[in-house]
């Protein structure tokens, strides 16, 4: 029998099997560690750790009190539960918090049959502590291939907007694949960012200063605020992944003359960029795209890097070459009547979605020929 077991803390002696940084141990303890998990915040550390003779690994799992920051919206799920004067909350979430982006969510590798055990354990979990349901977010190809197996989950589809990288010498490369008027539009919101007197500049790894690093947190946490909220994540937390994983880390940063006005922080791997935090305290036209997606374009041409995540939602990435992604993620509900009405709405959902797909695939602003 294989040793199961549910953790408030990551353990310790478990790396990962990928380069993902968000599925590193130091993102994960950086996220505990600074305060950003905790009972407090609505995400209660609660890992599934799995040992039997042939694997031991775990799942980051969290006890979950509201669904803020998962950026799979079951609110309306929420809500129908409450109608019939039962409590939705807590729920199981297996994820990274506050990362929409598709990755691996074991610590080492998986396979069909233990597939099997760890969805069975996370459904036992959910039983023996009332949660209504456990949930499964945002896992690669591979994850969600094998998952997707299990027909007492149901599987939820949404889209993202990617980039890919087609062997592209420079950024005039990638823009040669455009119809001609939308390679203008694009080459002229590049232009406006020196006609305003901005200068971008791109700080990597340990060139990031602690200076550098608290002026990004200014812009981050004054862009929650003009939405009269606090962003979710602390100064301390972004302080300890600089430390412990310098080289995930790429900032993008905006100046005007020696002032810097705005920034995103992005993180990358072997072969993918994404696109995290953004901020800025003054509005400047064009700007957004510039920092959060140009830059980033140019990043990966200039690296090698196959793909750029820029984050969630956002039709206007389409028209910045920006091509649509299904994303997919897995739930299980204890009550057998709410289980069969949320597989009836996936199912008519999944079919909005694959026609959101196709239209968003035919607004791309590549030639026709493309």
């Amino acid at each position: 029998m294989p040793d199961v077991q549910w953790l408030t803390q990551w353990p310790q002696h478990l790396g990962q099997n990928t380069d993902n940084p968000f599925c590193q141990p130091s993102f994960l303890r950086a996220l505990e560690s600074s305060g950003v998990c905790g009972a407090n915040g609505g995400w209660s550390p609660h890992h599934l750790h799995w040992q039997d003779e042939q694997h031991e690994l775990a799942l980051p799992c969290y006890a979950k009190t509201h669904s803020w920051g998962e950026y799979v919206f079951d609110w309306s799920w929420a809500h129908a539960y409450e109608q019939h004067g039962l409590p939705y909350y807590p729920k199981l979430v297996c994820a990274i918090p506050y990362t929409p982006s598709m990755g691996p969510r074991a610590s080492a590798e998986l396979n069909a049959p233990l597939v099997t055990d760890l969805a069975k354990a996370m459904q036992q979990e959910t039983l023996s502590q009332d949660y209504s349901g456990c949930h499964l977010l945002f896992p690669d190809d591979a994850t969600a291939d094998l998952w997707s197996s299990h027909s007492d989950w149901v599987e939820r589809r949404d889209v993202q907007f990617h980039w890919r990288n087609q062997n592209y010498r420079d950024f005039d490369d990638f823009l040669d694949r455009f119809a001609s008027r939308k390679r203008k539009n694009l080459r002229k919101e590049r232009r406006s960012i020196a006609d305003q007197g901005l200068e971008m500049h791109c700080f990597e790894g340990r060139e990031i200063d602690a200076v550098t690093l608290r002026q990004f947190y200014v812009f981050y946490h004054a862009t929650y605020l003009k939405r009269g909220r606090h962003g979710y994540l602390t100064l301390e937390f972004f302080e300890q992944l600089l430390a412990d994983q310098p080289d995930s880390l790429v900032l993008f940063m905006a100046f005007q003359g020696e002032e810097g006005v705005a920034a995103a922080l992005c993180f990358r791997d072997s072969t993918t960029l994404y696109g995290r935090y953004w901020g800025c305290l003054d509005e400047f036209n064009n700007l957004h795209f510039e920092c959060c997606y140009y830059q980033g374009i140019d990043y990966c041409i200039r690296h090698g890097l196959q793909r750029f995540d820029p984050g969630t939602q956002g039709e206007h990435k389409v028209a910045r070459g920006f091509e649509p992604r299904i994303t997919r993620s897995f739930h299980w509900l204890s009550r057998p009547e709410f289980q069969e009405a949320v597989e009836r709405f996936c199912l008519e959902e999944a079919e909005m979605v694959e026609r959101y797909r196709e239209q968003m695939t035919e607004a791309l602003p590549f030639k026709q020929t493309d």
